[in-house]
Formats: C-alpha cells, sequence, structure tokens
C-alpha cells in the first residue's frame, strides 16, 4: 500500500494515473495510529484547505481489528476525498483536536459512547452522557446489550465551568423552552446584558439510532435515518442511499437523479423561508415571521399533494424513488412554484428594507472565517463567513453539474449575512426548479422494478462507504459499513447541525442577552440531528 505523501503526490501530479485505492475520486489509507497528527497536519498544510467530513470510531474486534478510527477529508481544488484509517486501538487513541479542533465533539463522543480515550485532547469532558450514568456504560461497544439503561441510570446535576468577579453572573436559558422546540440549555455568564461567554449543553435527548440501527437491513435502516430529524428528511435518506448504492455499485438511471435534485431543492426552499420567517421572529418582526410562515406552509402543502408527505419522507429509496411525478403533474408542480416565488419577490423587500430588523442584525452575532475554518463549519453558516463550501459546487452528484451551482457568498459573518446567503439561494433553488421541472415535464424513463433490481446486487461486506448532500444547514453526512449477510454493522450519522453547534457560543460574546434568539435562529441548528 503506497504511504501517504506518495499517494497524495501521485494524484496532484498526474491525475491521470491509476492506484488501487483510488476509485470515483476516493482513496483509502491505512496509518498507524500515533502517525495521525503528523499526517492530518500534512494534509491541512496542503492548499485547497481539506473540508472535515465525517470522523468514524468503530468497534471491529471481532474481525481482528481492534477499535478503528475513519477520518473523511475533502479536498475541494480536486473533488478528491481520502479516508485515513488507523486500526489496533485498544484503549485510547491521539487526539486530533489540537490540530483540527472540528473533531472536538467527535472524539469527546468517542470517549462516552466507546469507552477510549482521545489522549491529548483539550476538554475531555463528557458529551452525550450526562452525569448520571455508571462507570463503564459505552453502548456502541458491540459486546453491550441494550435493554437495562433506565435502571442503571441515577439523575445527578450538570457542571458548568465557574466565573467570578464583580458584577458578574449566570442567566441559565432552557433546556425546557417556550417554544416547541426540542431541550437544550444555554447558560450565559454576563455583567449586566453584555455576554461574557457563553456554554451550551445539547444532548437531553440523545436517541441512540446508530445503535439502534445495528443488525438491521438497508431497508430498514432507512426508516431510522429519515427520522433523525424531520426537516432533512431527504438530505439523510440521499446520504444513506448514495453510500448504500456505493456499497452494491449500483448506477442510477438519469430520470432518478433528476428527481432527487428536484427533491433536495425543495427541501432547501421550504427550509430556507421558514429559516427566514424564524429569524424575524428573533426580534418580534411580526410581518416578516408570518410571510415566511405562510411561504413554508405552502411549500409542505405542496410536497404533501404530489409526494404524499409534508416533510418528503419514504420518496427516496435506495436504488431510485419510491415514485415519480408524470409530466402533467410536473407542469403543475413548477406552476405553483412560479407562484411562490414571485410572492418570495413581494415580501422579501420588506424584510431587507427594514431598517430596525437592519439594525438588530447588522454585526451582530459575527463568526469569524478563521473560526468557521478551525471548527468544521458548513451550509449558510460557512458561506456568510467568506467560505465558498457546497457541496453541490465542490461535488459532482446528482444534476448538479449540470446546474452550474455557485456558492452564495457574503463575507461579514453576522447574522444578516446569514439571511442574505438565505435570499440567495432561495432565489437560485427556484430557479433550479423550474429547470429541473421543465425536464420532469418529458415522458420519464423511470421503471418501477428498479427497487428490485437493487435489492438483487450484492453488498460489499466489511467496507466503508459514505454518502454526502448539502442539506438546507450545510453538508450531512452517512457513513455505512455492512456485515457479510448484507446487515448494518455500523452506521455513523454526521449532520450539519453537529458540525456546527460547537460555533454557535463563539458568536454571543459582545452582544447582549437579547440577541441570542436572533443569533441562534440566523444558524437555525437542530437538536434532533445531535441527539441521535
Amino acid at each position: 500500500m503506497l504511504g501517504l505523501q506518495e499517494y497524495l503526490q501521485s494524484y496532484y501530479s498526474n491525475p491521470a494515473v491509476k492506484i488501487e485505492q483510488w476509485e470515483k475520486h476516493e482513496g483509502l489509507v491505512e496509518v498507524p495510529p500515533h502517525d495521525l497528527p503528523g499526517i492530518l497536519a500534512y494534509c491541512i498544510a496542503m492548499r485547497p484547505h481539506p473540508i472535515w467530513l465525517t470522523h468514524v470510531v468503530n468497534d471491529e474486534r471481532q474481525l481482528g481489528n481492534g477499535f478503528c478510527v475513519y477520518l473523511v477529508l475533502h479536498f475541494p481544488g480536486k473533488d478528491f476525498s481520502l479516508t485515513l484509517v488507523a486500526k489496533g486501538i485498544k484503549s485510547e487513541f491521539p487526539s486530533l483536536a489540537l490540530i483540527f479542533p472540528a473533531l472536538n465533539w467527535s472524539e469527546r463522543e468517542a470517549q462516552d459512547l466507546f469507552g477510549l480515550q482521545a489522549d491529548g485532547h483539550p476538554d475531555p469532558r463528557s458529551l452525550v452522557l450526562h452525569p448520571g450514568w455508571p462507570k463503564g456504560f459505552h453502548p456502541l461497544r458491540k459486546d453491550y446489550k441494550t435493554g437495562k439503561e433506565s435502571k442503571d441510570f441515577k439523575r445527578a446535576p450538570l457542571v458548568f465551568p465557574e466565573m467570578h468577579g464583580d458584577g458578574i453572573f449566570q442567566v441559565p436559558v432552557g433546556p425546557i423552552h417556550a417554544g416547541i422546540i426540542e431541550p437544550g440549555h444555554f447558560r450565559f455568564y454576563a455583567i449586566g446584558e453584555p455576554v461574557l461567554h457563553l456554554e451550551a449543553q445539547l444532548f437531553y435527548t440523545h436517541k441512540g439510532i446508530e445503535k439502534l440501527i445495528e443488525g438491521r437491513s438497508i431497508e430498514d435502516g432507512l426508516r431510522i435515518i429519515e427520522r433523525v430529524c424531520g426537516v432533512c428528511t431527504v438530505s439523510h435518506a440521499l446520504a444513506y442511499c448514495e453510500a448504500s448504492e456505493k456499497l452494491a455499485n449500483f448506477e442510477i438511471s438519469r430520470s432518478v437523479l433528476l428527481w432527487r435534485t428536484i427533491l433536495a431543492e425543495l427541501e432547501r426552499v421550504y427550509n430556507h423561508v421558514g429559516d427566514i420567517g424564524n429569524m424575524c421572529a428573533g426580534v418580534g418582526f411580526a410581518l416578516g415571521n408570518a410571510n415566511g410562515s405562510q411561504c413554508k406552509e405552502e411549500l409542505q402543502r405542496l410536497n404533501l399533494e404530489f409526494f404524499g408527505h409534508r416533510f418528503l419522507r419514504g420518496i427516496v429509496v435506495p436504488g431510485g424513488m419510491k415514485s415519480i411525478p408524470g409530466p402533467t403533474e410536473s407542469q403543475t408542480i413548477r406552476s405553483r412554484l412560479q407562484e411562490l416565488s414571485d410572492d418570495f419577490e413581494k415580501w422579501i423587500p420588506l424584510l431587507i428594507r427594514h431598517d430596525g430588523f437592519r439594525q438588530r442584525a447588522v454585526t451582530t452575532g459575527v463568526l469569524k472565517p478563521e473560526s468557521a475554518v478551525d471548527l468544521g463549519v458548513t451550509g449558510p453558516a460557512a458561506r456568510a463567513s467568506g467560505l465558498p463550501y457546497d457541496w453541490r459546487e465542490l461535488h459532482a452528484h446528482l444534476l448538479y453539474p449540470e446546474l452550474k451551482v455557485k456558492a452564495m457568498i457574503e463575507h461579514k459573518g453576522d447574522c444578516w449575512s446569514r439571511l442574505m446567503v438565505r435570499v440567495k439561494e432561495t432565489r437560485e433553488s427556484f430557479r433550479f426548479l423550474h429547470i429541473l421541472l421543465s425536464e420532469g415535464m418529458k415522458k420519464s424513463e423511470h421503471r418501477p422494478e428498479i427497487q428490485k433490481s437493487f435489492s438483487e446486487h450484492r453488498m460489499q461486506p466489511w467496507q466503508p462507504a459514505w454518502g454526502c448532500v448539502e442539506s438546507p444547514r450545510g453538508t450531512d453526512v452517512i457513513w455505512l459499513m455492512l456485515d457479510d449477510e448484507s446487515k448494518i454493522y455500523r452506521c455513523r450519522v454526521r449532520s450539519a447541525s453537529y458540525a456546527n453547534w460547537p460555533a454557535v457560543p463563539l458568536t454571543v460574546p459582545g452582544n447582549i442577552v437579547p440577541d441570542f434568539p436572533l443569533i441562534n435562529k440566523s444558524f437555525e441548528l437542530c437538536y434532533s440531528c445531535c441527539d441521535r
């Protein structure tokens, strides 16, 4: 097996070179665990700067590999992805968080769920498992059997950092909130209204999805993956199906690619207009909130009418689509979307020209570009800080190359920038949908038996595969490995919200406590995606 430096140099010097581990612009290199920090530092020093896609810990002791760490990186300039895998880990692995802070949460999670120590981690506190779980409770180990969790847990108080000084006090918010959002605790350290520091504590409703999905078939696994997060149903399903289809070496027809792209853009549009309205709600701007909510409702009713579900659940399946609208339906969808696009252009100027709204949003909640890079921030949050990271542009998939997607960029990194990125992307998504549905109005080549043909394909056992999709919040990644009976051995879900949540506390200090609702809604992250 080639060394990493030799591997990368051969790729960059001659993109046509054939390397044993390189397939479809993806490479995998096995490295000794103790060499991971140096190799990652070497990769990060390259230009363009690699993007972190996912970090996976896998219990492969029954395969004789011990515990394994998989790190998937993407190099945007060459559309090339590289997986570093370190095998033979027994009880600890070298922390990479000081080299690449984006891995902070993932390594802390590995300590909780696998009982492995991240040696040298700067903040080794528990992340997922709140105080009260017994010593030795590591549920993602293969030898852990579920069923006795409620008996083992004993309630204990959370512990937060202390801050002392004249006039400093703490403002606890949550975990139960006034609205219908999920639980999350935010502790502000403030002098008067200005915030000095913010601690965010999530994972109150951890669902154990990655344990629940073990041993299930690909089809059963999809039903669980679609429920990781309601508003990113399509994104998670697409990433999961992409990973499954890689393992089956299954080629997707153009009509399926077309309608998968349509569904992804429909999900983006209804999320973006709803998020724009939610930002208005964060400052009490009722008219903007009402317009955003009304537009989102119309889009979700369209989803229900033509696809059978407001959140587009149950449409994408491994190997194809459950159903595809005909030419007449496609024309009706296009006409309805044109009406909603015209309506969007009527009410959006009310927001962006409103002085009071601008005064609340401009310069509020700034995320610096260097912080966004260090923490691996993705989606509108990254693009609002000047980072041109949009998976639809960075990686050729679905029909996005034909649409010639360009990342919508703002540079100030504040709430206003995150708003404007969504406004621009909504306009682009309406335009993409018009183009795609024009093709959908033609006779479809889709065959109903395509799902059956997928099930007949042999799945590669014990091989890692991943799928990645640009959700409304950024890149969602699903990492998958099957056993020799085509059952799920390990499924790792890395949502955009999981990547972005650590950045939110960095944007609050220097602002006042009443700014937090707007700052939080400008990221519009999901709790459920983390509590998987």
